[in-house]
């Protein structure tokens, strides 16, 4: 494992412990678990996926309810099932998911996201990106 990728999960470990409440309504409790490789580094603490990467393609699922950060840039990720909340970092990321709840927040620069199914509370404080639900 590269060392940044080590540092990246790091970072991200911390902002997950910060994070890891942030309004999910999935029943799954089940201890933090990690994984990192050629499609990022995730780690899911309490309710919460936090995502890492970069240049990456990968598919996420958020099962029934759970959050969703995501960080890094140039992604192509596809995010299955249905995210209480999710938050977007970084730049040029391309991300589809099936359907978001409460909250979309995408903080970055030049992401394109788009959502099928909800209604979420829309929230784009970064700088030309695209949000739609389609």
């Amino acid at each position: 494992m590269s060392a940044r990728l080590i540092g990246g999960l790091v970072a991200l470990s911390a902002v997950a412990v910060g994070l890891s409440g942030c309004g999910s309504t999935s029943k799954d409790t089940n201890t933090p678990t990690a994984t990192a490789g050629s499609s990022g580094a995730q780690v899911e603490i309490g309710n919460t996926i936090n995502y890492g990467s970069f240049g990456t393609t990968a598919d996420i699922d958020c099962a029934d309810g759970k959050s969703l950060n995501v960080g890094g840039s140039n992604n192509t990720l596809t995010v299955k099932g249905t995210c209480a909340n999710v938050n977007i970092g970084g730049a040029d990321n391309k991300i589809t998911f099936e359907q978001v709840d409460k909250e979309l927040s995408v903080v970055g620069l030049n992401n394109t996201v788009t959502y099928r199914n909800g209604d979420p509370k829309v929230n784009d404080t970064g700088n030309n990106n695209k949000i739609s639900k389609g």
